[in-house]
């Protein structure tokens, strides 16, 4: 691969950073709503930590691809509350941060003409917007109107 933009490895490395944070949150809601006997979230939750772990995989081998050493360099905390629609709003605003990000990626890569690049950060970009469809879907089901705003981000 030629040169990539030193940029084009920042938002890299802060989407393996929020990537590795959704991992760390949803494994942590799958635990605690398990304690609170609600297996079906817990499972729910689980399979979100495959698809987040799966992001991060492919950051990881783009990084190496382009001969970076990959690091997340600041994870952010678990962000938890005291029953399942909190945590779920919780998730929600995680996934909208990634959302945002793969937008930003994508303008970005559009702007200084790396096509390739922008491609992968907008399959990124369209696995984050249907977590959080899915996300809204569960919380509309549980009587709640999810905050939603930056799932419909466009670049």
């Amino acid at each position: 691969m030629g040169a990539v933009h030193p940029r084009v490895l920042g938002y890299l490395g802060r989407a393996l950073s929020l990537e590795l944070s959704a991992v760390q949150q949803y494994l942590t809601h799958a635990s605690l709503v398990e304690s609170w006997g609600d297996q079906e979230a817990a499972d729910r939750f689980r399979r979100e930590t495959v698809e987040e772990l799966r992001h991060g995989e492919l950051i990881v081998q783009r990084m190496l691809k382009f001969g970076v050493a990959p690091a997340a360099s600041q994870l952010l905390a678990v962000s938890h509350g005291p029953d399942l629609l909190a945590l779920l709003h919780r998730n929600a605003a995680l996934e909208n941060q990634l959302i945002e990000h793969y937008a930003e990626a994508c303008r970005f890569c559009t702007l200084v003409g790396d096509s390739d690049n922008r491609g992968f950060f907008e399959g990124l970009w369209q696995d984050e917007r249907h977590h959080a469809e899915d996300l809204s879907s569960w919380m509309a089901s549980l009587g709640s109107h999810p905050m939603a705003q930056a799932s419909r981000a466009s670049f």
